[in-house]
């Protein structure tokens, strides 16, 4: 009969410790590669963030945009260091990624809003320089992008900047904004075959600086701040059929100058370190990735499966920037 020698025990042990080791480290790989792809840390579900895209022509905040035929329109704004008022104008085409200047605005101003109805852009409010009587706060301009001229319609009935524009039901609503020194309830309508506007249910409360989309048949005013100075992450949600305003979904962090968009069943709110997201099948708000350099009082828009981030004020350095990213969206 073989008998093993001392040496050939301690072989075996260490053969019987080298295969549980492996098993272990097996177990362990298998743990360690399920976390990572459930996680999303995986190559192949890596989660999305955002990246640079070309940068505007000239850096500028508080601006007034709009999207037509898949191209960002982006007028005015401001030098936010020196608060000058800008007349720039300026479009962007995803598709070849590029930037081009167009005709200025008829005056420069900051902090109006825009609003798209068919091929023209509206740009409603805004401040402008004290002695300037073509951006006296009320002054309503439409840009023809077939014709390539501006024209002044008619006039909002009060002054107003800081505020949102939305265009639903082939009618645009001025929504809040200063009067221009304190907050408003006021939402204002325009009926581009009248070229008159015309007055609807005050907002709950009084705000601006907010952010508003048109999603689902109705006009959601997003965050915002108070007439108390105090940033809100309430949602307003007006149905124009009705008259009638409603509360929303509150966003899990306030917001203020922040830039919204819709896309599909999802609106997207983008402010400095803080990317949100509304999703309508879930009725629910969820974090996403923070933009690469924080900005307030920026434009975004969805186009073709991507979310843009365009210009901005810089925080915490205040500086204006001509920073754009994207994202792409799942």
């Amino acid at each position: 009969m073989f008998s093993p020698s001392p040496s050939d025990g301690r072989h075996a042990v260490k053969q019987r410790r080298a295969v549980a080791t492996f098993v272990a480290l097996l177990v362990l790989g298998a743990a360690a590669a399920f976390f990572f792809v459930t996680s999303g840390h995986g190559s192949a579900t890596a989660p999305a963030k955002w990246s640079f895209a070309p940068p505007m022509p000239h850096r500028r905040s508080y601006t007034a945009s709009a999207q037509i035929g898949g191209k960002v329109y982006v007028a005015t704004g401001m030098v936010g260091n020196t608060g000058r008022p800008l007349d720039l104008f300026e479009r962007f085409d995803p598709a070849t990624a590029s930037w081009a200047s167009l005709a200025p605005a008829p005056a420069a101003f900051s902090a109006a809003a825009g609003a798209t109805l068919g091929d023209r852009m509206y740009v409603i409010g805004g401040n402008g320089a004290a002695r300037d009587k073509d951006a006296d706060g009320r002054q309503v301009y439409v840009y023809d992008v077939g014709s390539r001229h501006w024209t002044r319609l008619a006039s909002l009935p009060a002054p107003r900047t800081n505020l949102a524009a939305v265009a639903l039901g082939g009618k645009i609503y001025a929504v809040g904004g200063l009067d221009p020194f304190h907050a408003t309830r006021t939402l204002f309508v325009y009926d581009p075959a009248r070229n008159d506007w015309s007055r609807a249910a005050q907002l709950p409360e009084a705000l601006h600086a907010v952010a508003a989309v048109a999603f689902k048949g109705e006009i959601w005013v997003i965050g915002g701040r108070d007439l108390a100075g105090t940033v809100t992450h309430r949602v307003w949600i007006y149905n124009p059929g009705r008259d009638r305003w409603r509360a929303g979904p509150r966003m899990p962090a306030p917001m203020e100058t922040a830039g919204a968009a819709v896309a599909g069943d999802r609106i997207y709110v983008v402010l400095e370190s803080v990317t949100l997201t509304y999703d309508a099948r879930t009725h629910r708000w969820s974090r996403g990735p923070s933009l690469e350099v924080p900005r307030h009082a920026l434009a975004v828009y969805a186009i073709g499966g991507t979310l843009y981030a365009m210009g901005g004020c810089v925080a915490p350095q205040l500086e204006d920037s001509s920073v754009v990213e994207k994202l792409r969206l799942s």
